[in-house]
């Protein structure tokens, strides 16, 4: 009987952590041919042989050496890269995070029940923070399910990180703080922070235990809005976490050493489940434009938001919605599973409260001043300067010619078929193919994210060639473009790549106090996107309403984001405006007539 039970019992959030694989470490000989691929496309035929060349001695020398060194280090830890990649993607990066790593996005609500309107912001914010509070109460009593690919179940720590969790600057690595626990865990902290015309304040979201309910949220939020608007701007503290990392932390410590009250607000901020940022600003956007709103997201005021905390919850003056999260704690899709979850939410109950009005005596909102003094002035608006000078160029558009259903109809995975797009769009602009990266998740292991996938294969090379080309045989090379494409993304979600693999060889060099290994300095290298160079960036951010955006990886580079629906993709490309080169409008424009060849190829040839 019991096991019977057992068997109608909901599965637990982390119910699976335990019993997730480790991490593997793949073949050495296998990533160094698979690299050796991958470089090809960039490569003229002396140089490609001169790399085959030191790959060999690599094979050969050290690079067997310090493989034998990464396997031991595997038999210890269950995930031998997590530690690793945390410090050198994320927090011993030095250049600002908030506009360079943070990722960020519009919310999806204008679609359908919360076009841009005025006087609708602070109602839809209490109805919307309320549904982000019950994920909240759903990750804290484990009731949200587990994430699977087929049956097999996805590593969920990441999902711990969405709450409660904040970087904290330092001058040489930054750290992550996360307060958040499950209740079997024990007590987890309940208060929000606000944002709202360079002021902070904070309240408690639980009151006799109990989630505070919509009018109850708009009741605090009414408080902090009047407030603001009767008064001065008010310091605008938050924008340091907007400054270069060795820069903030001096700051930081500086703040501390004024007051000791100023670290209690810091930790307040950091404890905080999230922030919400009341912004000013209404930039109007469509279903088919969402320029205006993920600019907006990313780049928009830094006086009212919190550039480390993992979540900011941006509410616009027009009733539209964004958010920018810190991208070290965890990666986007985790954010994207709780805007889905809002955004069916919403739908769902048609964008109201339905619930009781009543008001309890909660307590105000408090605000949280800090002490200044002359430096921490400066410091500020050093900040702010160092910020507004950013010039990233963001577009994020529909395409509605077809989506998901046409494509699939040609028994062609959706993906694959926007990455080659995308490939063809970036030859056809640029005159040369674009070493690429595409996310690529290793879930299904314990505590891993990603790996990288290489899209520019030496199979879309010729097949762009083909294209730009008035040849023959465009089918052929599409087909096999495509097969190699589904290959290598199976191989790396499998924990098959070769990008992390090469990266810890590398750190068990610089560990060790070796001289950088010569595959690490070959040219070929940096020129195929090794090394964090790659100029296409790119993610499919999923098949839901959610979308996001980050910048560039590299200053001639694009950013290149996109969610697949079934009639339409919406897309965001970022460029910078100082690269004459690059053109995020120009990139969209040849990457929709692309997308259109290719569909006809697909069509004529009857696939």
């Amino acid at each position: 009987m019991a096991s019977r039970l057992a068997g109608t019992l909901p599965e637990r959030t982390f119910q699976y952590q335990n019993s997730l694989p480790p991490l593997p470490v793949p073949l050495l000989d296998g990533s160094l041919s698979k690299y050796l691929d991958a470089v090809h496309p960039f490569a003229s035929e002396a140089e490609f042989k001169a790399t085959v060349e030191i790959v060999r001695k690599f094979r050969e020398g050290v690079g067997k050496e310090l493989h034998q060194k990464l396997l031991q280090r595997a038999k210890e830890r269950r995930n031998w890269l997590e530690e690793w990649w945390l410090d050198t993607a994320y927090l011993e990066v030095r250049i600002p995070s908030q506009l360079n790593v943070n990722f960020g996005g519009p919310g999806p609500y204008l679609e359908h029940l919360w076009p841009p309107a005025e006087g609708s912001s602070l109602q839809r914010t209490s109805i919307i923070t309320w549904h982000t509070l019950q994920y909240w109460d759903l990750l804290r009593t484990e009731r949200l399910a587990p994430q699977k690919a087929g049956k097999t179940p996805l590593d969920m720590d990441q999902f711990r990180m969405l709450y409660c969790t904040c970087k904290v600057p330092g001058v040489k690595k930054d750290t992550i703080r996360n307060y958040f626990k499950t209740v079997s865990e024990g007590p987890c902290p309940s208060h929000l922070v606000v944002m709202c015309r360079g002021r902070i304040f904070t309240f408690d979201a639980l009151f006799d235990g109990q989630i505070l309910s919509p009018p109850e949220l708009l009741r605090q939020l009414i408080f902090v809005k009047e407030r603001c608007e009767g008064e001065p701007e008010g310091d605008g503290v938050s924008a340091l976490t907007s400054d270069e990392r060795t820069r903030w932390a001096k700051a930081r410590e500086h703040l501390i050493s004024i007051d000791p009250h100023n670290k209690t607000i810091l930790e307040t901020i950091q404890s905080s489940l999230f922030v919400i940022s009341l912004d000013e600003s209404k930039p109007y956007s469509t279903p088919e434009n969402y320029t205006n709103l993920t600019a907006a997201a990313l780049t928009g005021n830094p006086t009212i938001r919190w550039g480390d905390k993992s979540y900011n919850s941006i509410a616009f003056a027009d009733g539209t919605f964004g958010s920018t999260c810190d991208h070290s704690p965890y990666d986007a899709m985790v954010l994207v599973s709780m805007c889905w979850y809002l955004d069916q939410q919403i739908r769902a109950t048609e964008g109201q409260w339905k619930g009781s009005d009543t008001v309890r005596q909660i307590p105000l909102p408090e605000e949280l001043l800090f002490t200044l003094d002359e430096k921490a002035y400066s410091d500020i608006h050093h900040a702010k300067q160092q910020y507004l000078e950013s010039n990233l160029q963001i577009v994020c558009y529909a395409f509605t010619a077809f989506g998901k259903s046409a494509i699939k109809q040609k028994k062609l995975h959706p993906d694959t078929f926007i990455q080659l797009a995308m490939q063809l769009a970036y030859q056809r602009l640029h005159k040369k193919p674009g070493s690429c990266y595409e996310t690529a998740t290793t879930r299904r292991f314990y505590h891993a994210r990603t790996e990288t996938m290489r899209p520019c294969t030496q199979e879309a090379v010729s097949w762009c060639k083909a294209m730009m080309d008035p040849a023959n045989g465009r089918r052929t090379a599409m087909l096999s473009a495509f097969n190699k494409h589904n290959k290598l993304m199976s191989e790396a979600q499998d924990g098959n790549g070769f990008d992390r693999h090469l990266l810890g060889l590398y750190l068990i060099a610089k560990e060790e106090g070796r001289p950088t290994p010569e595959l690490f300095s070959d040219p070929l290298y940096s020129r195929s996107g090794g090394g964090g160079n790659f100029v296409l960036s790119s993610s499919l951010v999923g098949y839901t309403t959610v979308m996001g955006a980050v910048a560039p990886m590299v200053h001639h580079g694009y950013g290149f984001f996109y969610r697949i629906r079934d009639d339409r993709i919406v897309i965001s490309i970022t460029a910078w405006k100082s690269c004459h080169e690059t053109d995020a409008a120009s990139l969209f424009n040849v990457f929709s007539s692309s997308m259109h060849e290719m569909l006809q190829l697909a069509t004529t040839s009857q696939l």
